[in-house]
């Protein structure tokens, strides 16, 4: 990127916290610090601490919740960023809004920054919503004027119209969140950063939130920074990502190649990874790629394969494979059978299976695989569940732009176009 496209950099960025009971036990380590510093020498607690993973005890009582971040944000640009629980998602966000300050590094800005970090945030419960529109104004450096041009339009955008002369106390989570992102959007900040919190509007918002975010971005050229666990409002938004593991940037690259990283990097371990069927085929292998590599996620309406090794342990059966994909609310989707593509399984010592899927339509979402395996003997059938999990996510080639409801439009889309004559 060109340095005057530049408008967000993050430069060796950490942040130390101490585990424990605020204030207890800390005075030593302040008079070590106060003394070293004085000596002109650098803090010494900055050479200790653990990497922040929370699935193990520790021995340190220091933990790096961010640890030397680098990363550059241009100009009209949607960043996301990405990680499980406790990654350093929102302590990343929390230093880039000046909530908090790093231990070490550096952040570069250049514009305002407007931050929904949390659900009513820099609102005044006693305040009522119109006051809080014109406090967050200020805040962003706003003057009396140029809000009063842009408050009616915030309080349409938020629906809270009948309760905008009320104190936020009495506000619900919701209506909170959303007079909090219309302040946010429409008080034109040159950088947005927004977390998690759109999760907590209902399903009509969400999507028009993230209409916003697009118009953000596209027409008025402004920057956002976008953390959430939703891989569809991700892909759909943005074109670039930050993959961060226990405080480190694990990658930073294309929105597609994050994604799948970050789900390789956590995909649950489903099923069992060898199982016996009939005392007789030991399976070995169980995947599913794409041009040659494993995956976790695929986008609407491509192909892949399915690959499916298993070991002879006795003699040999005559067998029949069926591979279903399900919903979360466990229902069949669709069936990929040998017998049904009329593909005869050989009965060779070993059995390695290769299934192309020609563009699997399914709407966006998590889904998962179950296995059955019949052996034509006697029609007998192990089932294997929860083998493995796709999900189906945003593609530059994709017709489907967003989660449908599964009430009204199904699970299974098929491709279509339209055409006007």
């Amino acid at each position: 990127m060109e340095e005057k496209d530049i408008i967000l950099k993050a430069e060796h960025i950490s942040k130390q916290y101490r585990l424990g009971l605020v204030g207890t036990g800390t005075i030593s380590h302040d008079l070590n610090r106060w003394w070293h510093k004085v000596r002109g020498k650098a803090d010494p607690y900055l050479k200790v601490g653990e990497s922040n993973d929370r699935s193990t005890k520790g021995q340190s009582e220091y933990v790096w919740a961010l640890q030397d971040i680098n990363f550059e944000v241009k100009r009209g640009e949607v960043l996301g960023i990405i990680g499980k629980n406790g990654a350093g998602k929102s302590t990343l966000l929390k230093i880039l809004s000046k909530v908090t300050g790093p231990t070490t590094g550096e952040i570069k800005t250049k514009g305002r920054i407007a931050s929904l970090l949390e659900v009513g945030t820099g609102f005044h419960g006693e305040m009522t919503g119109r006051e809080n529109v014109y406090l967050n104004g200020a805040i962003l450096g706003m003057t009396k004027k140029e809000i009063k041009s842009k408050i009616d339009e915030i309080i349409e955008f938020s629906g809270c119209q009948r309760y905008i002369d009320t104190p936020v106390k009495r506000y619900s989570s919701g209506m909170t969140v959303r007079l909090a992102f219309a302040v946010a959007a429409f008080l034109e900040p040159e950088i947005l950063v927004i977390d998690e919190v759109l999760a907590v509007g209902d399903a009509e918002f969400q999507k028009k939130a993230i209409g916003k975010m697009q118009d953000i971005s596209r027409g008025d050229g402004r920057t956002v920074i976008f953390v959430s666990h939703d891989m569809n409002a991700i892909s759909m938004l943005t074109s670039r990502c930050v993959l961060l593991v226990n405080g480190k940037v694990k990658l930073t690259d294309t929105t597609p190649r994050v994604v799948s990283a970050y789900l390789n990097e956590y995909k649950e371990k489903l099923g069992l990874s060898e199982y016996v069927f009939f005392d007789k085929y030991k399976l070995v292998g169980f995947n599913l790629y794409k041009n040659e590599k494993t995956i976790d996620a695929i986008g609407f309406n491509e192909s892949f394969d399915i690959k499916l090794e298993l070991e002879q342990l006795k003699d040999s059966l005559e067998l029949e494979i069926e591979v279903f994909i399900i919903n979360g609310k466990g229902k069949v989707m669709t069936t990929f059978s040998t017998y049904l593509s009329g593909f005869k399984v050989s009965r060779d010592n070993n059995i390695n299976l290769v299934c192309n899927v020609v563009g699997l339509n399914l709407s966006l979402g998590t889904y998962y695989l179950d296995l059955n395996v019949i052996n034509m003997t006697n029609n007998s059938v192990k089932r294997l569940e929860n083998i493995r999990k796709i999900e189906i996510i945003s593609s530059k080639n994709y017709i489907l732009k967003q989660k449908l409801k599964e009430q009204f439009h199904g699970n299974i889309i098929i491709s279509h176009q339209w055409f006007q004559n």
